[in-house]
């Protein structure tokens, strides 16, 4: 369904990943800050990296290219169990309207089940990974040697969304972007597949009042202890 996985991008690795199967778990809310800090990560490890919500995002997206509805399981199910891998690089694929769509479709259970595997044979991969979502560290790769969980204020990270928005040419107002931003919570910690929480031997990292650069050490630091000998039980 997929291609196989590509070296992580971006600036060059400035440091080896240890000598064993390192996996990377970062979940957190939206605009977190969770994808650019795992995109650090797998540059800093030389991993791949896997940003899970865009799964869910093509299966939105599939959906209302088929002209139905995200919220008919069925619909959405089919659409999960038949991606086109083309669809990772469809221009919709990151905007606001199929954010709403990703959200919906990732509560139903028959679409998490059908992108269940496609999501822990990338964490099983020789070497190791990094991935970023709402259920790594709980769901897909509860065996992860370290774990992330990014979060922030919902009004911080409004604030960041609504600067995204306003530099792509959307002029939607920043409470209504918050008013979507704590919907996409309800919807993610309440839904009774996999809801988005922190595993309980997850860091946390709280970046509300982070620089991105800050975050990224920040992070670091965080998954240096947790491979350390006995680091995960001082995170």
């Amino acid at each position: 369904m997929f291609p196989a996985p590509l070296p992580a991008y971006g600036s060059p690795v400035t440091h080896t990943a240890p000598p064993f199967s390192l996996v990377i778990a970062v979940d957190g809310p939206a605009a977190s800050g969770k994808g650019t800090i795992a995109r650090a990560l797998a540059r800093r490890y030389g991993l791949p990296h896997l940003d899970t919500g865009k799964l869910y995002r093509a299966t939105g997206l599939a959906v209302r290219l088929a002209g139905q509805d995200p919220q008919d399981a069925a619909a959405a199910a089919q659409a999960a169990q038949t991606l086109d891998a083309a669809l990772l690089d469809d221009p919709d694929l990151m905007s606001s309207d199929n954010a709403q769509a990703a959200s919906i479709v990732s509560a139903h259970p028959a679409v998490r089940a059908a992108l269940l595997a496609v999501q822990r044979a990338f964490a099983q991969q020789p070497g190791g990974a990094v991935l970023d979502g709402r259920d790594i560290g709980t769901v897909i790769a509860p065996a992860a040697p370290a774990k992330l969980f990014v979060t922030a204020s919902p009004l911080v990270r409004a604030r960041r969304r609504h600067a995204e928005l306003l530099k792509s040419g959307d002029s939607r107002d920043l409470m209504t972007v918050l008013a979507d931003i704590e919907a996409r919570d309800a919807r993610d910690s309440g839904r009774a597949d996999a809801p988005l929480r922190q595993a309980d031997d997850a860091a946390l990292l709280d970046t509300s009042d982070l620089a991105i650069d800050a975050a990224v050490q920040r992070a670091i630091a965080l998954v240096e202890q947790a491979i350390s000998p006995g680091g995960q039980q001082q995170v």
